[in-house]
């Protein structure tokens, strides 16, 4: 479904990432682990297009096959079913819930919402709560439920359990493993053994390059 292929990434003149290649299909969780630096939140913003310069091949599988993306803008790797959901969550804190989710609506939004709700029953009693008043893992929840709305077939998640209290990892754990049984591809940046025991494979990366799988 996803394909890179010796992907280099470059902040500047300074290289992030060294050759990189890797894999992913439909219903497959590849966890990418590795120490803080090496290259992981780089390799997810170097996928969707965002904040670095790169060089090398990242292909994504469309109906008409595999269509090399890596000139592609941002929107339109979305709009073509890559999902980014980054550690910083980047909501709309003054928003609600219900308007965060909409701000990121795409086709059929009603039932769209209806799926991430039912994902995360616990936004269904904060439709009306800003974000701000929301604790980190409602947040995270509410992240990965907005870009739930615009259809992706792909989910990229920069450390979507990191500082969260365990019933809520086991919660978001639970709900990306049912997305994952559903077909969706999941390639996630996480240390937390809850949800990276559960994964299909490993990539570690060390200084910007594969240090084993």
């Amino acid at each position: 479904m996803l394909e890179v292929h010796q992907l280099n990434a470059f902040y500047g003149q300074a290289q992030a990432l060294f050759d990189v290649s890797l894999r992913v299909q439909a219903g497959e969780m590849l966890v990418l682990q590795g120490l803080n630096g090496a290259g992981k939140s780089t390799l997810l913003k170097a996928i969707m297009g965002l904040e670095v310069r790169t060089e090398g091949q990242i292909r994504w599988q469309t109906p008409t096959g595999l269509v090399a993306i890596e000139r592609w803008e941002t929107h339109r790797r979305a709009q073509a079913g890559l999902g980014y959901v980054a550690e910083d969550r980047r909501l709309f804190t003054e928003l609600t819930v219900r308007e965060n989710l909409h701000v990121a609506a795409g086709k059929n939004a009603k039932a769209l919402e209806a799926r991430a709700l039912d994902l995360f029953p616990v936004l269904k009693t904060l439709l009306n709560r800003p974000a701000a008043q929301m604790s980190g893992g409602q947040q995270q929840m509410l992240a990965i439920a907005r870009t739930l709305m615009t259809g992706p077939k792909i989910l990229l998640l920069d450390e979507p359990c990191e500082g969260i209290a365990p019933v809520l990892v086991e919660s978001i754990r639970d709900a990306l493993l049912l997305l994952k049984r559903e077909g969706m591809a999941l390639l996630v940046v996480e240390q937390n053994r809850l949800l990276a025991s559960r994964a299909d494979r490993l990539l570690g990366l060390v200084a910007g390059k594969v240090g084993g799988s």
